[in-house]
């Protein structure tokens, strides 16, 4: 049953956030739902490398039998999500025309490297069954900081220009992190937590569909 049930919300997820994001980038108007359109399509895609061997592995020979992918998998989307937020902070330069404050961009690109310089550390063992949580934790700083800017700056700005469209932004990478991140620190001890990821997701589903449902307001206006 979980199987079957955890399979076809995988689909409906990868589906949605990719068909939206292509959406998007075809009817888009602007730079900023343009790259919002192309943040989806990454999300999704970079997401399917790690939920589909998962699918195959949860209907086949269970998830012992696909370590390799699996590992491989988590760490493509591992480089993805970084360049998702990167894309979700040039969203927030395009719509509140900052023009300014290089020295943020520069903070954010220093982040990301260092993220995906840890991400390829031979120590993170992707595709070994035994994969050490430190390394889990130590890539992850640089991330947390990344997403961490990202709320701020969406909360902050949002608030100051009164954005009812954008005001819950913030919320929805917050919620993303507070569930992801108990299943980076006890889902080897406790595998039952890796159900969190569940809500994680649709907490991007939610950013991904602000930035849907704003482009149509946009363009029925």
């Amino acid at each position: 049953m979980q199987a079957i049930m955890e399979t076809i919300f995988d689909v409906l997820y990868l589906t949605s956030v990719i068909t939206i994001g292509l959406l998007m980038i075809k009817n888009s108007n602007n730079k900023q739902h343009l790259l919002f359109g192309i943040m989806a399509v990454i999300l999704g895609l970079g997401d399917s490398f790690h939920l589909v061997p998962r699918a195959l592995a949860l209907n086949t020979t269970g998830l012992e039998s696909f370590t390799v992918a699996l590992g491989i998998g988590k760490f493509i989307t591992s480089l993805t999500m970084t360049i998702f937020y990167i894309l979700l902070y040039y969203v927030w330069r395009l719509r509140y025309k900052v023009n300014d404050k290089h020295y943020l961009t520069i903070f954010m690109y220093a982040l990301s490297i260092i993220r995906i310089i840890l991400c390829l550390m031979p120590q993170n063992a992707w595709t070994s069954a035994d994969a050490p949580l430190s390394w889990g934790i130590y890539r992850n700083i640089p991330f947390a900081a990344l997403g961490i800017m990202v709320i701020v700056l969406f909360y902050q700005s949002a608030k100051k220009s009164g954005d009812k469209a954008f005001r819950f932004m913030w919320l929805t990478i917050v919620l993303s992190f507070v569930f992801y991140i108990p299943v980076v620190l006890f889902t080897d001890v406790f595998p039952a937590v890796g159900v969190l990821m569940i809500p994680k997701t649709c907490a991007y589903v939610w950013t991904v569909l602000i930035g849907y449902n704003d482009m149509k307001k946009g363009k029925q206006s």
